[in-house]
């Protein structure tokens, strides 16, 4: 209900539900300063259009109209004579319907800041308002109301910095999506003049990479609680990115497992962020060996090209194709270049060694086979057979230190020192006849000394044939070349379970280099759910959680470890 009255000015005052209503009463110089474009108007015809006001203890509140008040307060000051205003009085109004009458009024007279309507829409929900109330009040859609809320919910500074334009509407509506610890954090950077802005900020709002939800290949309806709605856009985010790609990099396995069973020859899953480009291959069918790219991207989206070929594999496998064509007409071809294998130089030295190591054990435990394997590299003059010792031979300190961290190496080292017992007096004997000393020095029994042939001979013909086996099967054992066809079939024969005698160590881990190698291992030491989670994972994260499931799992080794060795693709 309202009607119209005279009200003398002094009994006059802003009401605090007005929308632009100041803290304190202003200055009449920032009264003047605020009613400045209507101030001539009111100077010469007075007032014309009447204040909307409602009651209160102190008089009567203006709900609308601060500035046509403002310039007759003025005005009065300059002509000291009584004014009074016509006032459309509203009674039994509440203090919502109060701001709604400030904000309507307002905004068909001079729009106000974008800052200061928000402020507005977030006052009336202090005041009982719903988001549809108010958007069917002010002729907007609920989305826009909610919109307004989020940004009326940012912290004072900041709504400020964009009031004062310091800050782009991009980044005050990013910002929306941050938590009050997040909002802080920015504002400290912001003063140091650090602070993150467009793609930036919202990788930073989200951990380092900021995924949307809609790119999901999982269900995200359970993870609704972890997904920040971004009310400017048609996307959410997902609060935690870890664990959208333990649910996602679960999907892209499902995918390639499908892909294999539907027979595609290979599938290929790119690491996170590395692009497919489409130059750098050619289509070919699926039966024609065309393979299956999968291409996960930061942002969470997932691209699927069926079919493709490598460009340069492709012009390889033509031009051989061309020069076998021309061998057989009598052209001198070349020979094909093999393929890059996971395994570095650096780690096939390492497996050579630890498998030496592990044979070497196997000769020793079966020494009438030991004895044949002698005599076959008598008749051959194989491997280190002139005779030699092996070596071991490695550049690396630390694989040198793993190698005699080994449990397999020790026990070859405690074998070596009874059996040198069994030979001691020969030594003796050899270095007697040698110098008179009464001493021969030797690092191992292939020795390439002549003296001590025929003393070790003598002694030979005193010990035990068990012993003399003994002594035979360690001979054989030293000599075995590390990385040799031998060792692998030897270590083979014998059925040797490498993880009886060989621990994985961080050297081990250390030396993968292939991240599609990592992940199968993983799926062998700990399960293929495991591997699946972190099928897009980086290279490192992979072997750390590699390296704890191994630690798990006492009965894991990796085929490469193992007799007879599996082929390096499957690890």
């Amino acid at each position: 209900m309202s009607n119209e009255i005279l009200v003398p000015l002094k009994d006059l005052h802003v009401s605090p539900f007005n929308m632009r209503a100041e803290k304190k009463v202003p200055s009449l110089k920032r009264m003047a300063e605020i009613s400045a474009s209507i101030l001539p108007t009111v100077r010469e015809k007075g007032v014309q259009t009447p204040l909307i006001v409602r009651r209160n203890n102190s008089g009567l509140e203006i709900l609308a109209g601060r500035r046509r008040f403002y310039a007759a307060t003025v005005v009065a000051s300059e002509t000291d004579v009584p004014v009074t205003l016509r006032c459309d009085l509203r009674e039994n109004i509440t203090d919502a319907e109060a701001l709604e009458i400030s904000a309507i009024e307002n905004a068909g007279r001079e729009d106000p800041d974008e800052i200061t309507n928000y402020e507005t829409f977030n006052a009336l929900i202090h005041l009982g308002r719903t988001p549809a109330e108010i958007a069917k009040t002010f002729g907007k859609e609920v989305k826009e109301v909610l919109q307004c809320l989020a940004i009326a919910n940012l912290m004072p500074p900041i709504r400020e910095l964009y009031r004062e334009s310091h800050i782009e509407v991009a980044t005050l509506r990013l910002l929306t999506m941050a938590t009050k610890t997040q909002q802080r954090d920015w504002l400290k950077l912001y003063g140091q003049r650090e602070a993150p802005y467009g793609s930036r900020l919202k990788n930073w709002l989200f951990g380092g990479s900021a995924v949307a939800a809609k790119f999901a290949l999982f269900d995200a309806a359970p993870f609704k609680e972890q997904i920040v709605d971004n009310l400017f856009g048609d996307e959410g985010y997902f609060s935690d990115a870890k664990l959208f790609w333990t649910h996602q990099d679960q999907a892209i396995a499902a995918r390639r497992d499908a892909y294999l069973a539907a027979k595609w020859a290979e599938v290929v899953i790119l690491d996170r962020g590395a692009q497919f480009q489409v130059y750098d291959y050619v289509k070919a069918p699926k039966k024609d060996g065309g393979r299956v790219y999968i291409e996960p991207t930061h942002t969470g989206e997932v691209r699927f090209h069926e079919g493709y070929l490598g460009r340069r594999e492709v012009e390889k496998a033509i031009k051989q194709a061309e020069k076998a064509k021309a061998a057989k007409k009598g052209a001198k071809g070349e020979d094909e270049a093999p393929s890059r294998s996971p395994i570095t130089s650096a780690m096939q030295n390492y497996l050579d060694l630890h498998r030496h190591a592990a044979v070497r054990l196997a000769v020793l435990a079966r020494p009438k086979d030991a004895i044949k394997l002698l005599i076959a590299h008598a008749v051959a003059s194989s491997g280190n057979w002139s005779v030699h010792r092996d070596s071991q031979s490695t550049r690396s300190d630390d694989l040198r230190k793993s190698i005699a961290a080994s449990p397999a190496q020790a026990a070859f080292e405690a074998e070596a020192k009874k059996v040198f017992a069994l030979l001691a007096p020969a030594f003796k004997e050899a270095g007697a006849r040698a110098n008179g000393r009464g001493n021969t020095q030797v690092s191992g029994l292939a020795t390439h000394r002549p003296e001590v042939t025929f003393a070790v001979f003598e002694r030979l013909l005193k010990l035990k044939d068990a012993e003399v086996a003994r002594v035979a099967a360690f001979v054989m054992a030293e000599t075995l070349a590390a990385g040799s066809d031998v060792t692998d079939a030897f270590g083979a024969f014998a059925k040797l379970e490498t993880r009886k005698h060989w621990s994985p160590d961080p050297l081990f881990f250390e030396l993968i280099r292939d991240r599609q190698t990592a992940n199968t291992m993983l799926a062998g030491a700990a399960d293929k759910k495991t591997a699946d989670r972190m099928v897009t994972a980086k290279l490192k994260e992979q072997k750390a959680t590699l390296l704890d499931a191994a630690a798990k799992n006492a009965a894991w080794c990796p085929a490469w470890m193992a007799f007879a060795p599996a082929s390096a693709a499957k690890h």
